[in-house]
């Protein structure tokens, strides 16, 4: 029998670590387009800087996913952690001494994104050393728990830091890295350490990964879905931010609205365990798609922001429920020889279509506005709902259970 997860010494010192980094990353993240516009008033160079904060998910999640089947995991997340402090410690220092510039808080961005990248995997891969299969889908539930809890909390601390000073909440990034550091130090496991001693060329390797990936049909299936959700719900945000506005939200009744999603999801993240164990998988599936396509017709309907925000906090409840599932077979299927792989391919197939649907929206709300926007994405999330409704490989999709039983 295994131990309870709030026992397992291993899991409770990185889920800790990651609380308090994850944490920094919001606070930092609101902070990046503040100073920006604190030093140039320019949103394009705003944009610019997310940009470049963007860019290392299409980039790296490929060769990372190779290079972390390959390193040693723990050794990447302390890297990558301490990377992180340093950099975000030199862009506290710079505005402490008025040297800061655009192309240092571009580089800063880049150099971030990129360890981040390389940390997400290599901690995904990783988990399955520090919980028995049978509590992934508990442990994934509270990661996503945390993300959100970070979510909620990260931005408004991140504004009132950087009222405080400028260098403020880069410096608590910093700060945050080097106790995920100190927090992963400790844990004694082995994370997957001893890879594979025959090493190919790295296009070898990552080509592995993607033709395994493609023969698996459950979780090619499940990849598509995920990648064809992420379309419309990237263009979500904005699309609530502008009716809001045109329902005469202040901003600060947006920065409410947004963050209630924070606490929907929250909510589903504590209900995704119990309701992987008592809900078939296949309901689960795609009962997530259909409520998003009434998600999105109630808030187009709605007629005032309160209506707004109440629908988009009930909707949340669903994506932690579906990402945990989601992540759950991936975690079961994949050999972890290949966890770094599989879920970097994974990873860029998802959340390369979110400059697309970012694009797409923004277009799209330039034209049609919010309210027909908002029936645009119900109208592609009908599609891909009835679409996976069809799916042999989603009607049948086994039991969690019976996968693990069987490995």
């Amino acid at each position: 029998m295994p131990v309870p997860l709030w026992r397992n010494r291993d899991f409770l010192l990185l889920w800790t670590g990651q609380v308090a980094s994850t944490l920094g990353t919001r606070i930092s993240g609101l902070a990046y387009p503040l100073l920006v516009l604190a030093v140039t008033g320019s949103p394009a160079w705003a944009g610019l800087v997310a940009s470049a904060q963007a860019a290392p998910f299409l980039i790296w999640f490929l060769p990372a996913g190779a290079l972390v089947d390959r390193w040693p995991r723990k050794r990447i997340m302390l890297a990558a952690d301490a990377g992180r402090a340093v950099a975000l410690a030199s862009v506290a220092v710079a505005v402490v001494l008025g040297r800061i510039t655009i192309g240092h808080l571009m580089v800063v961005a880049f150099v971030e994104g990129t360890l981040f990248v390389f940390f997400l995997l290599a901690e995904t891969a990783a988990l399955p050393h520090v919980v028995p299969k049978s509590q992934l889908p508990a442990a994934i539930a509270q990661n996503q728990a945390r993300d959100q809890g970070a979510d909620l909390a990260g931005q408004p601390l991140g504004g009132l830091l950087f009222g405080l000073g400028h260098a403020m909440p880069f410096a608590a990034d910093a700060v945050s890295y080097v106790v995920g550091l100190a927090l992963i130090v400790p844990i004694r496991r082995s994370l997957g350490e001893e890879q594979v001693a025959q090493r190919r060329h790295l296009l070898a390797e990552i080509s592995e990964g993607v033709r395994w990936l493609w023969r698996q049909d459950l979780l090619r299936a499940l990849v598509a879905i995920a990648s064809a959700g992420n379309l419309a719900f990237s263009a979500l945000g904005l699309t609530i931010i502008v009716r809001a506005t045109d329902l005469g939200a202040s901003s600060a009744a947006v920065g409410v609205l947004l963050g209630l999603f924070g606490v929907g999801a929250i909510a589903g993240a504590l209900v995704a365990p119990p309701a992987q164990r008592l809900v078939a998988p296949k309901v689960i599936m795609l009962g997530a798609l259909w409520w998003w396509v009434a998600l999105l017709v109630a808030l187009a309907l709605a007629p005032t922001v309160f209506v707004l925000g109440a629908v988009y906090t009930v909707g949340a409840l669903m994506g932690p429920i579906f990402n945990t599932t989601n992540a759950a077979y991936r975690y079961v299927l994949t050999p972890d020889r290949l966890q770094g792989r599989v879920n970097g391919v994974s990873r860029m197939i998802g959340w390369g279509a979110r400059p697309v649907g970012a694009l797409l929206g923004g277009i799209s709300l330039g034209t049609l506005g919010a309210v027909w926007t908002f029936a645009a994405l119900a109208t592609w999330l009908a599609i891909v709902a009835a679409a996976s409704t069809a799916s042999r490989q989603i009607r049948r999709i086994p039991r969690l259970e019976t996968l693990s039983s069987a490995s």
